[in-house]
C-alpha cells in the first residue's frame, strides 16, 4: 500500500512544465529499447564494418563522418562492443523527441497530439529501428530535429507575440549542438544547417545577428575540423575519384544519351579510367551513381589521376548541354522529391536495407584485419522480441505503401503543407521557417546524392510525422491570439497593456 501511494504522490511533486516531457521521454524510451533488445547490439550496413576496420586498423578516413568514427572507436575500446553507442542513440533520440514535444504547446499543440506523434516516431519500424543502426545518418537525424524543435520553440514565441529577441541561452546552447551536429555527422550537411538557419534570421528580429553568427561558427569549426585537424591528426582524405564520383556519374548519362557528343579526346580519357561500355551502362541508371563507381572494370587510380580533365568535360557539358547534368541530377535525387519509387530493374526503389549480417559481412574484405570483426554479429536479447521486431518492419514493407512508410519526399510535402496552414490560421508567416529543416534536407539530396537510400531522408520523415500534431492547433479556438493583432511586428508583447493578461490566458489555454 505504501508502494502504491509512493507511486500516485510522485507525477504531482513534478513541476507540471516538465510533466509532459519527462513522460514523452520515459515512453519513447521503452520503444526503442524494445528495438535495441530486439536487435541488439543494433542493426548494421555495410558502412558498419568500413566504419570498424578504419577505426580499429588505423586506417582513419574522412570519407565518413570522422565524429561518428570517434563515437564507434569510444564504444568499442570502451565496452567492446556497439551495444552502448545505439543505446546512447535511443537515449539522445527519446530526449530530443521529448524536448520537442515541449516546444510544441507554445503553438497550441496539446500534449496528448504531440505526445502520440512522438510515439508515431519510435513504435512505426521504419524510424524506430533506424534509431538502433550503427551508422552516421541516425545522430545526424537527431541533430536535425534538435535544430527543427529549437526552431519551434523561437518562432512560437514570436507567433505567441511574446518573442523579446532574445533566446534563452538553453536555446542557444542547442541550436549550436544541433547545427554542429547536422555539419558534422555527414560530410554534405552544412546546407541543411544554413538552409534552417537562414530560415531563422528572416523571422526572428533582434537576434539575427546572433543567429547568423552561431550558423557561420559551426560552419567554420566544420571546415576547419575537416581541413585541418584532421589531416593533423593523420586522418586519410578522399581521393578524388571518390569526391568527383557524382560527377563521372552525370558525365556517364550524358554519354549514354549523346555519345556523338564527345570527341575522340574526351572517349580516349574515358577509356582509361573504364572501357566506354562501362560508361554506357552506368550512364543508362541514372538513379544510382554506385553502378558506375563500384564496376569491377573501373580504375579508381586512373579516375583519380584523371580528375582534371574528366571534370573539364563535366563543367563542359554542363555549359553546351546542362539539361543533361540537371536530368542527371533529378533522377539521381530521386528519393528527395518523388512520392513514389522508381522502376525496380533500376535498382530505383527505396533502398531500406536488412536486419540479417550475412557471414561475408557484404563480401567487405578488409575487416578481417580488425580484431572486432567478430563484433559484427546480431545478439538479440530476446528470440521472441527478435522475431516480433523482423515481423514488424518485414510487414511495413509492402510494395503498394512505400510511398508513405518509406518515402521522406512525402513528408516532405505534407510538413510544407501543415506548416502553411498553421501559418494561414495565426496569419503569422514566420512560422512559414518551421519548414527550414526539411526544405534544407531536401533540396541538398537533390543536389547531391548517389542512390535512393531511406536513411538520407529520415529526417524529413521524423518532423513530417511530428508535424501531424499541429492539427490540433488548427482548429479556431486554437488558432486565436488576440493579443498578436493589436501589435506591430517584432513589438515584445509585454509592453502592451493588455498583454500580460492575454499571456496569462494563452498560458492556461495551451498548458504551459
Amino acid at each position: 500500500m505504501r508502494a502504491a501511494s509512493t507511486v500516485r504522490v510522485l507525477p504531482s511533486r513534478v513541476p507540471p512544465a516538465k510533466r509532459l516531457p519527462l513522460a514523452v521521454f520515459a515512453a519513447c524510451q521503452a520503444c526503442l529499447l524494445f528495438w535495441w533488445a530486439a536487435f541488439h547490439p543494433g542493426l548494421m550496413t555495410i558502412d558498419t564494418a568500413a566504419y570498424t576496420w578504419q577505426v580499429t586498423t588505423g586506417n582513419w578516413r574522412s570519407d565518413h563522418s570522422v565524429l561518428y568514427d570517434a563515437l564507434v572507436w569510444l564504444s568499442l575500446q570502451g565496452t567492446g562492443g556497439f551495444a552502448a553507442l545505439t543505446l546512447l542513440q535511443t537515449v539522445a533520440m527519446s530526449a530530443v523527441l521529448a524536448y520537442t514535444c515541449a516546444g510544441l504547446r507554445t503553438l497550441g499543440v496539446r500534449g496528448r497530439w504531440s505526445a502520440s506523434a512522438a510515439l508515431v516516431c519510435v513504435v512505426a519500424p521504419p524510424l524506430g529501428s533506424f534509431v538502433v543502426f550503427v551508422w552516421k545518418d541516425v545522430p545526424f537525424t537527431i541533430c536535425a530535429v534538435l535544430v527543427f524543435a529549437v526552431s519551434v520553440r523561437l518562432v512560437g514565441r514570436r507567433a505567441h507575440g511574446t518573442w523579446t529577441g532574445r533566446p534563452r541561452t538553453s536555446e542557444l546552447v542547442l541550436l549550436c549542438v544541433g547545427l554542429l551536429g547536422v555539419d558534422l555527422f555527414r560530410n554534405n550537411g552544412f546546407p541543411v544547417s544554413l538552409i534552417a538557419a537562414l530560415a531563422l534570421v528572416l523571422v526572428l528580429p533582434g537576434a539575427r545577428l546572433l543567429i547568423a553568427t552561431i550558423a557561420a561558427v559551426t560552419t567554420a569549426l566544420t571546415l576547419v575540423f575537416a581541413l585541418a585537424v584532421c589531416p593533423a591528426l593523420g586522418v586519410e582524405q578522399p581521393n578524388k575519384a571518390f569526391l568527383y564520383n557524382l560527377h563521372y556519374a552525370d558525365l556517364a548519362v550524358a554519354y549514354a544519351q549523346t555519345p556523338e557528343r564527345f570527341s575522340a579526346a574526351d572517349r580516349r580519357v574515358m577509356t582509361h579510367v573504364a572501357p566506354l561500355k562501362t560508361w554506357k551502362a552506368g550512364g543508362d541508371n541514372c538513379y544510382v551513381s554506385d553502378i558506375l563507381y563500384y564496376n569491377t572494370s573501373w580504375n579508381r587510380t586512373e579516375a583519380d589521376r584523371l580528375s582534371t580533365p574528366l571534370v573539364r568535360m563535366w563543367w563542359r557539358t554542363l555549359r553546351e548541354r546542362p539539361q543533361q547534368i540537371i536530368d542527371a541530377r533529378l533522377c539521381r535525387g530521386h528519393i528527395a522529391w518523388a512520392v513514389f519509387p522508381g522502376p525496380a530493374d533500376k535498382g530505383a526503389r527505396t533502398w531500406t536495407y536488412n536486419t540479417t549480417i550475412p557471414a561475408d559481412l557484404w563480401g567487405y574484405g578488409p575487416i578481417q584485419d580488425s580484431p572486432y570483426r567478430d563484433q559484427l554479429k546480431a545478439r538479440p536479447l530476446s528470440s521472441t522480441l527478435h522475431d516480433a521486431a523482423t515481423f514488424g518492419r518485414s510487414a511495413f514493407l509492402v510494395p503498394q505503401l512505400e510511398w508513405l512508410l518509406w518515402r521522406g519526399a512525402t513528408w516532405c510535402y505534407l510538413t510544407y503543407v501543415l506548416v502553411a496552414l498553421l501559418a494561414r490560421a495565426r496569419r503569422r508567416r514566420a512560422l512559414l521557417s518551421l519548414a527550414g529543416v526539411t526544405l534544407g534536407a531536401q533540396l541538398t539530396v537533390l543536389a547531391a546524392n548517389p542512390a535512393p537510400c531511406f536513411r538520407y531522408m529520415a529526417a524529413p520523415m521524423f518532423i513530417g510525422v511530428l508535424c501531424l500534431s499541429l492539427i490540433s492547433a488548427l482548429r479556431s479556438d486554437a488558432a486565436k491570439t488576440p493579443h498578436v493583432s493589436i501589435l506591430a511586428p517584432g513589438r515584445p508583447a509585454h509592453n502592451h497593456p493588455c498583454s500580460q493578461q492575454c499571456l496569462r490566458e494563452d498560458t492556461e489555454r495551451n498548458g504551459l
